[in-house]
């Protein structure tokens, strides 16, 4: 039987390092449109990487991303040597994004949904108070800080790791709660939760102290309320390379200096 291989289509960020090898990598393989492709080859950083899962979850499609950006942790590394061979050799790794459920100032519902991280940031010089429940039980009747994240094990390296937060395996079934700049209660740092719970946070005195919300690039200003859980009915396709793998990029960052 006659091995037959994906179909690719390329994208690239606007990042000159990226349109060069979008030229190059058109040259040598044959490409079609998005809508026909099996593979996405996303060529730029991992802001344009988190942008191409967003686009192509629940889409089938798998996306191999080579790094032409400035991190490129979510990415493989760029060659334009063999790239049928490495993407037929790549490992799969399913991603479930957050929802995020929010009520503004005004009552008004948004959905947003998350790859990396949901986070909740004070809008102005005041500290932001928020309440906090896990699975409709409160666990803080009031934090004052500049902020909170809930992240994913793939967004567990990015703003989560700057704030402090723990790393976590991208196959651990986990999020973690990550404060930013917590001022009370002084000794919590944080916490490691199932990634099957609902986490909800209210913000206390918001009319004094305005919070804004975030999924990944989404932003909903003036919220009142926050609910996130894992949206088990949405799913993005990571490709990366054997010997290179998510898995692996994830638990060398614990070792670096």
């Amino acid at each position: 039987m006659t091995r037959t291989s994906p179909t690719l289509a390329f994208m690239a960020s606007n990042a000159p390092d990226a349109q060069q090898a979008l030229a190059e990598l058109e040259a040598l393989y044959r490409h079609v449109d998005y809508a026909a492709a099996d593979v996405i080859v996303a060529l730029g950083g991992d802001g344009f990487m988190l942008q191409t899962l967003h686009d192509t979850t629940n889409s089938g499609k798998l996306v191999y991303g080579m790094n032409r950006g400035s991190v490129g942790f979510l990415m493989n590394k760029f060659s334009t040597d063999r790239l049928v061979e490495r993407i037929e050799a790549a490992v799969q790794n399913a991603i479930h994004p957050l929802r995020m459920t929010t009520i503004d100032e005004n009552g008004d519902e948004r959905i947003e949904y998350a790859i990396n991280e949901v986070s909740l940031l004070r809008q102005s010089y005041q500290a932001a108070k928020l309440r906090v429940l896990v699975d409709g039980k409160e666990r803080l009747p009031e934090l004052t800080c500049d902020g909170l994240l809930l992240s994913t094990p793939a967004g567990s390296t990015a703003y989560n790791f700057s704030a402090h937060g723990p790393i976590l395996p991208l196959e651990a079934p986990l999020l973690a709660l990550t404060p930013v700049s917590p001022f009370r209660p002084r000794r919590w740092r944080g916490a490691l939760l199932p990634d099957r719970v609902t986490v909800e946070i209210q913000v206390l005195e918001p009319e004094k102290r305005p919070v804004n919300a975030v999924a990944d690039h989404n932003e909903v200003k003036s919220v009142l309320k926050v609910v996130v859980a894992q949206a088990l009915d949405r799913t993005a396709c990571l490709l990366s390379d054997p010997d290179h793998s998510w898995s692996d990029r994830i638990l060398a960052e614990q070792f670096i200096d």
